[in-house]
């Protein structure tokens, strides 16, 4: 049984970000059907249990897209320009 939740995340600005974060996330065992709402800044998240969805969090934290609530460095600020980055460049 996969449990739904909506993320909120910090930093999260274009279509590059959404694909970097979605191509990440399915990586991780335990995570399927992701949908990120650059508009809302969300992330929508099916996930087998808390384990998971603590490292997509955790994840999400190292690509420079923490969860709201969450501390945003400079350092986490300019991790999300390079995923975004990479994410424009792949998309392409």
């Amino acid at each position: 049984d996969y449990m739904e939740t909506i993320l909120e995340i910090q930093n999260l600005k274009c279509g590059g970000c959404a694909h970097t974060i979605t191509k990440k996330l399915i990586e991780l065992v335990g995570i399927k059907n992701i949908t990120v709402d650059t508009n809302s800044s969300s992330i929508n998240i099916n996930s087998t249990n808390e384990e998971a969805l603590e490292e997509a969090k955790t994840l999400l934290y190292k690509l420079g897209y923490p969860v709201q609530g969450d501390n945003n460095s400079f350092g986490t600020k300019a991790k999300s320009f390079v995923s975004c980055a990479i994410g424009r460049i792949e998309k392409s």
